[in-house]
């Protein structure tokens, strides 16, 4: 038989292997305003756990917002990958995500750790909490944030740059809890204490802590284990406010890192998969762990040196309202004089 006629005979039988061949996993593409150290090692396991590639470009979450908004409908974006809750609340108000339907999401993500519409959703806690010196100052001397707008601590109060996003989403998530005008004068009066003209990093505040420049301030814990990892013997601790109010809404104030999935995106179903198993038990070690974050996963084990900083009760505002309400916390501490 020629080989010109054995073609028409083959054609069924190739048609029917290549229907047989399992179909490649298709790869799903993130945008991420997380460093690629802490992001890769957790793709990388997704892709040993499930044969999906993460192809990833990391890059400030203002820049990649903008990247999505010019892309529009072209956009290779299937997730948005970013850190506090008021980038994905604007990531969300401007178009850029889409809602996720998800069973898994709703049992692993608290309710005031996502978005009311499900745009987003939390993927690790990030406390923004007291530290202070252990030479200077007893637990017993500190109590809640509004409290450092005492007089007693006149020239005793370091902060960071109200220009970082995270004081911005605390003073918003206060003016939520008390209203502007009493959020105002506790603003007010932090700045009346300062020490000195605020720092551009938490890291440089706790310094300041704990050189005596000032007593206390105000960071996000993992800053805190960063740096006493580096150097254990500062003189410097963590303190847990408000937990001894009565107030439903009082405790520490939490903010998230979290994702969605993109408006435009060619794989939403891929992204869906990857968020929901960025929420699982194995990765929520993985990825709280490599940056001294909590796990936004209330069922999952904290990393050994986060368990030693003690349990604390958790503000339960939603934390959407640090994105609603930034613009007004940006004023409001304009005013105040928090430069």
């Amino acid at each position: 038989m020629k080989f010109s006629r054995l073609i028409p005979a083959l054609i069924p039988a190739l048609l029917l292997a290549a229907v047989a061949l399992p179909a490649a996993a298709e790869d799903v593409v993130v945008y991420s305003a997380r460093n690629e150290q802490l992001i890769k090692p957790l793709f990388d396991a997704y892709t040993r756990d499930t044969g999906v590639h993460i192809k990833f470009i990391t890059d400030k979450e203002g820049p990649l917002m903008a990247r999505l908004k010019a892309e529009g409908r072209n956009t290779p974006a299937d997730m948005l990958l970013t850190v506090d809750a008021g980038n994905l609340w604007q990531a969300s108000k401007e178009g850029l995500l889409r809602p996720i339907q998800s069973k898994t999401l709703q049992a692993n993500v608290p309710a005031h750790l996502r978005d009311p519409d499900n745009e987003w959703f939390g993927l690790s806690v990030r406390a923004r909490t007291l530290v202070y010196n252990t030479r200077k100052v007893r637990p017993a001397d500190l109590s809640t944030y509004e409290d450092l707008a005492n007089p007693k601590w006149k020239d005793r109060l370091c902060l960071r740059t109200s220009k970082k996003v995270y004081n911005q989403s605390l003073v918003a998530m206060m003016i939520t809890e008390y209203g502007e005008g009493k959020t105002e004068d506790i603003v007010r009066g932090w700045v009346a204490n300062l020490a000195t003209s605020p720092f551009p990093d938490d890291t440089k505040a706790m310094e300041a802590v704990a050189a005596g420049q000032c007593d206390v301030t105000l960071v996000n814990t993992y800053y805190f284990g960063r740096l006493m990892a580096k150097q254990p013997n500062l003189p410097l601790a963590i303190f847990w406010p408000n937990q001894n109010l009565k107030n439903k809404t009082a405790g520490v104030h939490v903010n998230i890192s979290g994702a969605g999935v993109t408006r435009y995106a060619r794989n939403p179903a891929g992204a869906q998969k990857l968020i929901e198993w960025l929420s699982s038990d194995k990765a929520q070690n993985l990825f709280a762990d490599v940056n001294l974050e909590y796990p936004v996963n209330p069922d999952v084990t904290l990393d050994k040196t986060v368990a030693t900083w003690g349990g604390f009760r958790q503000n339960l505002i939603n934390v959407k309202e640090a994105g609603s309400l930034q613009a007004k916390a940006v004023k409001l501490m304009d005013r105040a004089g928090y430069k």
